[in-house]
């Protein structure tokens, strides 16, 4: 049950058909003097990305969706949005599933597993506009017709656990979600609230686990995540590694690889 008409009121869509990407497009109308809370979606994307530049496979019948935001938080705050957008994409994503499906639970920092399968990429972008105000951008792709099938990590779609909901009924679901979400984290002050829920969800606590870093790959168990957000490495004898970005997978399945 979604919560607040007046968080709902707040936001705006415009659905478009094929466009290159619906976080261009969002950055675009950031730069062009839009005040943000605005959806983009589109049918397909002929230039859609995931994190660290890989494309993102982009056919009709799956969700591509933008929100622009104006100065969400104080910069300092922002680590902990990607675990608000996670919860926000979980529950649009539960909504649709039949209550048979496998379980639905988040991977450290924001993608949506249905199985330990991935079904949802989602891609935080910022940048400061020439007002000098700051512009950030949550792009969510969602596998509801289609998933890759060349991927490197195990890949799902929500077709493949029995939903037929279409791109606008999950939309509708996503729109809602993060409506009620945003209102919770509160420009970064609910993160203690976020956290919480973001722990009760997460995929694979007290597990062994790999993280891919930049320069090297370290392993170890994991332990949550701090009141930031970060990931809490439990090393043994080296102690405990906050690591605030890294890819992430679990043991023994190491070499299906998430994105």
């Amino acid at each position: 049950m979604y919560k607040s008409r007046r968080a709902l009121d707040a936001f705006r869509h415009d659905a478009l058909d094929t466009v290159d990407s619906t976080n261009v497009v969002a950055l675009q109308r950031g730069r062009a003097g839009d005040p943000g809370n605005l959806w983009i979606t589109a049918r397909q994307q002929t230039g859609g990305k995931g994190r660290r530049g890989r494309p993102w496979v982009s056919e009709p019948g799956n969700l591509y969706a933008s929100l622009l935001l104006i100065d969400p938080a104080p910069m300092e705050r922002i680590s902990s949005l990607p675990l608000a957008v996670a919860l926000a994409v979980h529950r649009a994503v539960r909504c649709v599933l039949p209550v048979s499906a496998p379980p639905v639970e988040v991977k450290w920092p924001n993608d949506v597993l249905i199985g330990r399968a991935k079904t949802c990429g989602i891609l935080l972008e910022a940048e400061v506009m020439p007002s000098g105000r700051h512009a950030l951008v949550i792009g969510v792709g969602i596998n509801i017709a289609h998933k890759p099938e060349q991927a490197s990590y195990a890949t799902t779609s929500l077709a493949d656990h029995g939903a037929t909901a279409s791109p606008e009924d999950v939309f509708a679901h996503l729109f809602a979600a993060m409506a009620d979400t945003l209102l919770l984290w509160n420009r970064g002050e609910g993160v203690g609230e976020i956290t919480q829920r973001w722990r009760e969800l997460a995929c694979g606590i007290g597990e062994k686990i790999i993280v891919n870093l930049p320069d090297r790959s370290i392993t170890g168990t994991f332990s949550g995540i701090d009141e930031h957000g970060m990931l809490l490495l439990d090393r043994g004898s080296q102690g405990i590694a906050p690591i605030a970005a890294g890819d992430v997978f679990f043991e023994p399945d190491g070499r299906k690889k998430y994105d």
